[in-house]
């Protein structure tokens, strides 16, 4: 593993912070036309996400905030922490014009319970897109054991790492990354993002890594948490497949294989508790 991959990262996603904030995918406007806007990826899961009235969350891994502000506007007491600066003044810019009041805090998941505070939370939230960017399973489900109170939970929502394993070539999918870890990240340079945009990228390094279910599942298990839920999804909040993927008849914002989306695990939500 590569030491440098927190400042590697830092650098691709402060490059393209303002590009998605500025993206018609993201529709920062929306937040401020209707205060009770929640972003689609929250919204996903708000049956399996139950009430959240009052409680103390903390959004690993925040971004620019849309989901931190959609936790916000459903009763939460939040605090967001991502790595990059960038991002996170697009978060507090979005918080403060949609009059939320909202805690944004720097810094690498794992120095969380340093950052914030040991057992402080009744709920961790972890959005779309999260743990692929972390090396280690076990430091990040230590972690989350930290950060909760007794009886807290955690809940996640994350692409399935089937869908992961694929690329298209050639307008079809093929299977070329690997599914189970292999400790080693991989390593992409890349001028383009998951969401439309007019702003140019630099074409920045970026570190990934592979984790399968089991692994996450297995980790959750050994940092003592109790699992209470699970559900694999055929879609995700983007199109993960270029040109093989279309909208969802039903969840607005989510996209599955266009052809027999059965075929395809494409995202899961996973729920656990720590023991009170």
């Amino acid at each position: 593993m590569n030491d440098d991959y927190l400042a590697i990262n830092r650098a691709m996603w402060d490059d393209r912070a303002a590009a998605h904030a500025a993206s018609v995918d993201y529709d920062l406007d929306r937040y401020l036309r209707d205060p009770d806007a929640i972003s689609d990826v929250v919204r996903f899961d708000v049956p399996r996400l139950g009430s959240i009235d009052g409680l103390r969350t903390v959004h690993l891994q925040c971004h620019i905030g849309t989901d931190t502000l959609s936790l916000h506007r459903l009763g939460a007491q939040v605090v967001g922490l991502d790595l990059s600066p960038a991002s996170l003044r697009e978060a507090r810019s979005l918080a403060e014009r949609a009059g939320a009041t909202i805690d944004y805090v720097e810094g690498d998941v794992y120095d969380a319970v340093r950052l914030l505070g040991a057992e402080r939370f009744d709920l961790v939230y972890t959005g779309i897109g999260a743990l692929l960017w972390l090396p280690e399973m076990d430091r990040w489900a230590a972690t989350v054991a930290g950060l909760l109170s007794p009886g807290g939970r955690l809940f996640v929502r994350e692409g399935h790492p089937m869908i992961g394993t694929y690329e298209v070539v050639d307008g079809a999918a093929v299977s070329r990354y690997p599914y189970f870890a292999t400790g080693e990240p991989l390593v992409f340079t890349d001028d383009e993002t998951y969401v439309e945009t007019d702003l140019p990228l630099q074409g920045l390094e970026s570190r990934e890594w592979t984790h399968s279910l089991g692994e996450v599942v297995a980790a959750l298990l050994r940092a003592g948490l109790t699992l209470t839920g699970l559900d694999e999804h055929d879609s995700v909040p983007w199109p993960a497949l270029p040109g093989l993927m279309a909208p969802h008849p039903v969840h607005p914002g989510e996209m599955r294989l266009a052809d027999h989306p059965e075929r395809m695990a494409a995202s899961f939500t996973l729920r656990a508790r720590k023991p009170a």
